[in-house]
């Protein structure tokens, strides 16, 4: 296990001075810039502090910034507005501290009229690709000329990118508005409640009420966690989705599938349809038994829908896919990996759900329609490249299911000579599950950490680390800009692993701040 200084005897950052420039045009010398940064901007946002420092600072290339993921806005005034509405959201309660109850979120949507009631929602649950898939379903709602809203968490870089109205995070001007709307609201229900609403209440309470004021002809809903005791769960789906259910927050949601299947049965209400990805076989039992005690429809992916065939294609891959209306075939997907086949085929079926294919005619979708949604879709920090020469890769994965399917999707789609991990984690994660999905794919590790307090101990996940590649494999790099730059060193400092590559992953914390590191937002 090897560890680079992060400062030199003559005041430098440790990096070598043959480095790629950085916007600045060079190294910044001592004192530590970064560091200064860090100081200067803590007063304004404590989360973004780091990541704007090591954005200043980070001397490695990348390719232009990407316009689905909002950067933060250039009129100072309303970066500023912006700034003070995330310190005022951030000063409630956190989104891993849950209070089993939908009192609070029932009466501020009774305060605010009932908004979630304005326009029919698709609700999505589920433990991995849950965003992904939302934004599938977006993608086709929006080519069958439907205007659409979008809750998705967590954000990957802003916190706007959370809502989003016709497939694109609303403005910054708007989110602050819509805070600034409902805030005499929120202190009402606070004054009134045991507990003031929470950061992710307050969130989906904005949410809501934005999709109702646009108008929205329908919303994608993504849980939060769970749910039962969702915030979000105050919405009757007339579709509900359950994407694959693995083990994670199991201190939460309980230990095995089953347990936690049973929390997020929870969403499936009277009447509605629930499309269900492929799950264990204790989860399909449970989540099949809610289907029955409030007669809902199932459509099951492997019986009802599915993926008749993929192949890996220039920038993605190309399906054909089952539906509840027929075959689709030659559809191409821009993204990687057979779990994204799957969200495609559940993404399909639950649009055809919504236009009632299965229950109420068996029609299929114009299928130039469905090619060309499928082909319009991104979603940013899933195995997404952000820079080339070497290629740095993205992924959000963050459990062990989530790795194994990273692993399997990078491995299938890049066919890397040599691969280098960039791993930080929060600490309520497997992480020895995570390392081992990684272990046979990753040449080397450089663990980190990202800048919230959620984040591992660097030390903590070295330890881990070794116990799972081996010391010799293993570099420590506490600042997230050092573990990029140390990593991109190591895919190009040998001639023969000209395929050499990095991924990072572990956290969609991590890959947000590493995302904008590399220059993409």
């Amino acid at each position: 296990m090897s560890e680079r200084p992060l400062n030199d005897d003559n005041g430098h950052n440790g990096h070598d001075e043959s480095g790629v420039p950085g916007e600045n045009g060079g190294d910044n010398g001592a004192p530590d810039r970064f560091d200064e940064i860090v100081e200067a901007e803590t007063d304004r946002d404590p989360d973004l502090a780091v990541i704007e420092a090591g954005s200043r600072t980070l001397r490695t290339q990348a390719g232009p910034p990407q316009g689905d993921v909002p950067a933060r806005p250039e009129d100072p005034e309303v970066d500023r507005a912006l700034r003070e509405v995330e310190a005022e959201l951030a000063g409630r309660w956190g989104e891993t501290k849950l209070d089993p109850s939908l009192v609070r979120m029932e009466a501020l949507m009774d305060i605010l009229g009932q908004p979630q009631r304005a326009y029919p929602a698709i609700h999505i649950t589920g433990t991995n690709g849950k965003t992904s898939t939302a934004r599938m379903i977006e993608a086709l709602l929006a080519a069958f000329d439907l205007r659409t809203g979008r809750y998705t968490s967590p954000h990957v870089q802003s916190v706007t990118e959370r809502i989003s109205l016709d497939g694109a995070p609303i403005a910054a001007e708007r989110f602050i508005d819509t805070y600034r709307d409902i805030e005499p609201y929120v202190r009402m229900v606070d004054e009134r409640e045991e507990y003031r609403l929470s950061f992710f209440e307050v969130l989906t309470g904005m949410a809501f009420a934005a999709f109702a004021d646009a108008p929205v002809d329908v919303a994608v809903v993504e849980v939060g966690m769970g749910g039962t005791w969702d915030a979000t769960n105050v919405v009757d789906g007339t579709v509900a989705v359950v994407t694959p259910i693995a083990l994670d927050h199991t201190d939460r949601l309980g230990t095995t599938p089953g347990e936690i299947a049973a929390e997020k049965a929870g969403i499936v209400k009277p009447d509605a349809t629930v499309v269900l990805a492929q799950q264990p076989v204790d989860a399909a039992q449970v989540l099949l038994k809610r289907a029955v005690e409030v007669d809902a429809t199932v459509a099951r992916e492997g019986m009802e829908f599915g993926v008749v065939s993929r192949e890996v294609a220039v920038g993605g891959q190309l399906l054909s896919l089952r539906g509840l209306g027929g075959e689709y075939e030659d559809v191409f997907l821009p993204l990687y990996g057979a779990h994204q086949a799957h969200n495609a085929a559940v993404a399909l079926a639950a649009v055809e759900a919504f236009f009632g294919i299965g229950s109420q005619h068996a029609r299929p979708l114009d299928l130039d329609t469905v090619r060309r949604a499928f082909a319009s879709v991104t979603s940013p920090g899933r195995l997404e490249v952000v820079r080339r020469s070497p290629t740095v890769v993205l992924d959000a994965a963050h459990n062990p299911a989530g790795a194994r399917a990273t692993a399997e999707g990078i491995t299938e789609a890049f066919g890397f000579s040599r691969l280098i991990g960039v791993v930080g984690t929060s600490g309520d994660k497997d992480v020895r599950g995570l390392l081992e999905a990684f272990e046979p794919i990753f040449a080397e590790i450089v663990v980190t950490r990202n800048s919230t307090p959620r984040a591992m101990d660097v030390d903590e996940l070295a330890g881990l680390a070794v116990e799972v590649f081996g010391a010799e494999r293993v570099q420590v790099e506490p600042r997230l800009d050092d573990a990029l730059e140390a990593a991109i060193t190591l895919a190009e400092e040998e001639g023969e692993y000209a395929g050499a590559g990095v991924l990072v992953t572990g956290s969609v914390i991590t890959v947000g701040e590493a995302r904008l590191l590399l220059g993409r937002g």
